[in-house]
């Protein structure tokens, strides 16, 4: 069993910079495929990152080269850094983990962010 808890979430002007964490419990945080997902009132939830056991990373277009996803597997932590928020950035964002041995999947509860223009 995987727990994901996100923080790092706020009210931030746009133009300015945040850094989400999440941490996860239990072991197999390093094999864990490690994610990052949005979800704004009205609309669908929507993927942001990725970045692989091996730490190779993805992203959606909306965020590239703003959004940078990291992992510290020390510390079973995966982070999101956003610079250059806008105000379509706001929305509650969520860690996801995927196991692809187990072939399960885990998600957080989200954290809150909110862009002010």
């Amino acid at each position: 069993q995987v727990q994901l808890v996100e923080s790092g979430g706020g009210l931030v002007q746009a133009g300015g910079s945040l850094r989400l964490s999440c941490a996860a419990t239990g072991k197999w945080f390093h094999v864990n495929d490690m994610s990052w997902y949005r979800q704004a009132p009205g609309k669908q939830r929507e993927f942001l990152a990725t970045i692989s056991p091996g730490a190779s990373t993805n992203y959606a277009d909306s965020v590239k080269g703003r959004f940078t996803i990291s992992r510290d597997n020390a510390k079973n932590t995966v982070y999101l850094q956003m610079n250059s928020l806008k105000p379509e950035d706001t929305a509650v964002y969520y860690c996801h983990a995927f196991n692809r041995a187990l072939r399960t999947d885990y998600w957080g509860q989200g954290t809150q962010v909110t862009v002010s223009s």
